[in-house]
């Protein structure tokens, strides 16, 4: 049972993050909401990615995380929706 619910946390998450990334995204070119786009990039640069050569096989490994405020206000929402239902 305890399985089910990190599961159902890690989604619930998740969809909070997807969420306010999509507002962030709708909301970049209207001027009183261009602050919800507001954030910063890091990770492994897919323009420079880590590749590992085999010879038999490739590797390419590269991750960007982009955070907003939008996702985190997403998320937060999340939470509290999760706590309502659990």
């Amino acid at each position: 049972m305890k399985g089910k619910n990190i599961l159902i946390f890690i989604l619930v998450l998740l969809t909070g993050a997807v969420v306010g990334g999509l507002i962030a995204q709708l909301t970049k070119n209207i001027s009183w909401l261009s602050w919800l786009s507001f954030g910063a990039s890091f990770g492994i640069s897919t323009a420079s990615p880590v590749i590992i050569d085999l010879a038999v096989i490739k590797l390419v490994f590269g991750c960007m995380v982009e955070i907003n405020i939008a996702t985190i206000l997403g998320i937060v929402a999340a939470l509290l929706l999760y706590r309502k239902l659990v």
